[in-house]
C-alpha cells in the first residue's frame, strides 16, 4: 500500500492505476471524475479503481492519496461495492462514520493500513445509498460486472439481459426499479464514457477508436458521440485539452466564487469572459459536463451550507445571498439539497 499526500495540479488529469482512496484534508473548489463535474466532495473518502481519472479544478485542494496494492482483495463482492461505480461518484460519508475518521487519522492509518477498506465497505452498505438488500446489491453488480466486460460487443439488449440472466435471476426488474436506468441505459452509459476517455486520452485516429469499441462504421460512430456530447469526437478532444490544461475551468470558477452572492445572470459571466452568452453556456457544458445555471446555484447551495455550520440564521444567509425573502431561501435550498437549512444544520450538529 502507498500512501502519499499532496498537492495536485489544477486541471491536470490523473489517470488510475491501481486501486485507490482519496481523501481532501483541504481546499475549495470541485472535482472531475470520468467527464463528471461533482462539488459536494466534502467529508467524502472517494474510492477511484483502475483506468478512471480525477482532475482538481482548483489549485488550493491538499490530498491523501491511498493506493492499494493488493488487487485480488477488490473481487471480492463485499469489497467491489466501493470502487465499481454504478451511475455517480462511489464514497463513503465520513460525516456519518467516525471509525472512518479515526482509520484516515494519519497515526491509526499506518497502523492498520488495510483496514480502512474492510470499514469502508462496511459504510458504504450502512449508508445504502440504492436502498437494496444485500443480496440485491450482488446481483446488481453481477450484471454490472457483465456490462463492463460485454459493452464493446454491441450485444443486444436482448442478448446481455439474456446473459445475466443465464446466472439464475432476473436483474433487468431489478436495476431498473433500485438504479432507475435500464440495462440498456447502463451499457450506454459505460459505452459512452469508454468512448470519451478514447478520444481524450489517446492519440488513436477516430476511425480506429471506433473500430476498437465495436462500431462497424466510424461515421456512425460519430454520430452516436456527437447525440450523447454534443460535439463529434474530433471537437471533444479539442475541447477537452488533456495535455495543455487551458484555464477556462478556473476561471468561471473564480467569477462564481467572487460574485455569485449578487449576480446569477449568465450575461454577467459571459460578458467577464469576453464570450457570448451561447458561446460560453456551450464551453461550460463540454468542459464541466454541468449547465453554467447549476453551477451558480451549486455554488450558493456550498455557501449556504458553510454558513448555517457557522451558526448564521436563515435569515441572515437569505439576505447575505440576494433572497428577497427568508422563506424564499428556504424552499430554494430544500429542493437543490434535499433538505431544509434547519433539517441540514440538525443532521451536522446531531451526528
Amino acid at each position: 500500500m502507498n500512501v502519499e499526500k499532496f498537492k495536485p495540479e489544477i486541471n491536470k488529469v490523473y489517470l488510475i492505476e491501481q486501486h485507490s482512496l482519496f481523501h481532501v484534508l483541504s481546499g475549495n473548489g470541485s472535482i472531475q471524475v470520468d467527464f463528471n463535474t461533482y462539488f459536494d466532495w466534502q467529508q467524502k473518502g472517494i474510492f477511484l479503481e483502475k483506468g478512471q481519472y480525477i482532475k482538481f479544478l482548483s489549485d488550493d485542494f491538499l490530498v491523501r492519496k491511498i493506493e492499494f496494492a493488493d488487487a485480488a482483495k477488490f473481487n471480492n463482492k463485499e469489497v467491489r461495492v466501493l470502487f465499481k461505480h454504478l451511475i455517480s461518484l462511489g464514497y463513503i460519508d465520513l460525516e456519518e462514520c467516525e471509525e472512518c475518521k479515526t482509520f484516515l487519522s494519519e497515526s491509526v492509518l499506518s497502523q492498520h493500513p488495510t483496514n480502512i477498506i474492510d470499514v469502508s465497505s462496511k459504510q458504504w452498505y450502512w449508508q445504502n445509498p440504492f436502498k437494496a438488500n444485500m443480496e440485491e446489491y450482488q446481483i446488481i453488480f453481477d450484471a454490472k460486472e457483465i456490462i463492463d466486460s460485454e459493452y464493446m460487443n454491441h450485444l443486444t439488449n436482448r442478448d446481455l439481459v439474456q446473459l445475466i440472466n443465464e446466472r439464475g435471476y432476473n436483474a433487468q426488474s431489478l436495476i431498473k426499479d433500485k438504479i432507475g436506468l435500464s440495462v440498456k441505459g447502463l451499457i450506454g452509459a459505460k459505452r459512452l464514457v469508454e468512448s470519451q476517455k478514447a478520444v481524450a486520452f489517446t492519440d488513436k485516429s477516430i476511425q480506429e477508436i471506433s473500430y476498437q469499441l465495436g462500431y462497424k462504421d466510424d461515421a456512425y460512430f460519430n454520430r452516436v458521440f456527437k447525440n450523447a456530447v454534443g460535439e463529434t469526437p474530433a471537437q471533444f478532444r479539442e475541447s477537452f485539452d488533456f495535455k495543455n490544461r487551458d484555464l477556462f475551468t478556473q476561471d468561471i470558477i473564480a467569477l462564481l466564487k467572487e460574485y455569485h452572492r449578487e449576480e446569477r445572470s449568465l450575461a454577467f459571466y459571459a460578458d467577464k469572459m469576453n464570450l457570448s452568452i451561447k458561446t460560453l453556456a456551450k464551453k461550460v457544458r463540454s468542459k464541466m459536463n454541468v449547465s453554467l445555471g447549476q453551477l451558480i446555484r451549486l455554488e450558493l447551495i456550498h455557501t449556504a451550507k458553510l454558513m448555517l455550520l457557522q451558526g448564521e440564521s436563515i435569515v441572515a444567509i437569505s439576505q447575505a445571498l440576494g433572497f428577497e425573502e427568508a422563506n424564499h431561501f428556504s424552499r430554494f435550498f430544500k429542493h437543490y439539497a434535499g433538505l431544509t437549512p434547519t433539517d441540514f444544520k440538525n443532521k451536522k450538529y446531531n451526528l
